[in-house]
């Protein structure tokens, strides 16, 4: 009897610890399909894999590997590889649907589950736009390593419009914007500080024209912004002053690249002020003192709904460090 039980005992045990991997199978599984489902997601929003894979916070090879686990396991093949990029198929388009619900679905889960345990943990994609410096990154992550230990920034920089239109679509929680806007539909937003707004000038240029005119200013080769950065809005304003359109040149990709154009000589550019005077200190180039604007930095987050705990941390940290 005690060898049945025995044999009973270990037999138990056995399939206790077989039905413990199976378990842990399956909910590994879960967790990777979810994954799958995001980066299948990204890659039909943007059309291409390195893109897609910046959305999902990867690389390009992580990526193409999640994407073929995922038509391996569906046994379809989700998209078609053309010339201009990646397209769904038939099959694909129809996944989107379902995988969009899904991803929705959870995340709106996770942020009940948040809610009920009443703690600030997980991961934030928090979308930023200038240096970290000018974003008091520091005191924000001081703040949330001290009261909330648990909650993890993940940092995503771009341009402001870009920003917030991933904030719009979910793929980050909130975000450091650059806007003129007081008040945005379908976003919290809050002003932070004004930012303010000046030219920089090559320096050789500054010293040929020591009395630059506004119409001569405009005349200049222009270091540019694309359409989606806040900058190019304003560059616009500075020459409808001058009576004039802004004739698009030579593009930086981003507000970063701005200063070491102008200082290449490449051309005239806009930028904050304490990048310009920053750089003028340096001798890398000249700021005109004719024309000055403002814009203001935000903070933005989806409006209405339940928010996670994480998130609810990170804005109470965010404008602690604005107050």
């Amino acid at each position: 009897m005690r060898r049945r039980e025995g044999h009973s005992f270990l037999w138990t045990g056995a399939s206790e610890k077989a039905n413990g991997r199976l378990r842990r199978t399956r909910s590994q599984s879960a967790v990777m399909e979810l994954y799958q489902l995001k980066t299948f997601v990204a890659i039909a929003k943007e059309g291409n894999l390195t893109r897609a894979a910046e959305r999902v916070f990867t690389s390009a090879p992580a990526a193409s590997a999640q994407l073929k686990a995922l038509e391996d396991e569906l046994g379809v093949r989700l998209f078609e590889r053309t010339p201009r990029g990646m397209s769904p198929t038939a099959a694909g388009q129809r996944l989107l649907e379902e995988a969009e619900r899904t991803l929705a679905s959870a995340m709106r889960m996770q942020s009940a589950a948040d809610q009920l345990r009443g703690a600030a943990q997980g991961v934030v994609r928090f979308g930023t736009v200038v240096d970290p410096v000018a974003l008091r990154l520091g005191s924000v992550l001081v703040t949330l390593a001290q009261q909330h230990p648990q909650v993890t920034l993940q940092l995503k920089q771009g341009l402001s419009y870009e920003t917030l239109a991933a904030v719009q679509r979910g793929e980050l929680d909130c975000a450091y914007v650059l806007s003129d806007a007081e008040r945005l539909e379908g976003f919290e937003l809050r002003r932070l500080g004004v930012v303010d707004l000046a030219v920089g000038l090559p320096p050789a240029v500054a010293q040929a024209h020591p009395e630059l005119t506004l119409e001569q200013l405009t005349d200049l080769t222009w270091v540019g912004t694309p359409p989606s950065c806040i900058l190019r809005a304003h560059l616009e304003k500075l020459f409808a002053s001058a009576g004039r359109d802004y004739r698009q040149g030579v593009t930086a990709d981003g507000e970063s690249a701005i200063r070491s154009m102008v200082a290449s000589g490449m051309g005239a550019g806009l930028m904050r002020l304490d990048q310009a005077e920053q750089g003028e200190r340096q001798g890398e180039l000249k700021i005109w003192n004719g024309w000055r604007s403002h814009t203001w930095l935000c903070w933005v987050a989806p409006a209405g709904g339940q928010r996670s705990a994480a998130v609810e941390a990170v804005r109470g940290a965010v404008f602690d460090a604005w107050a």
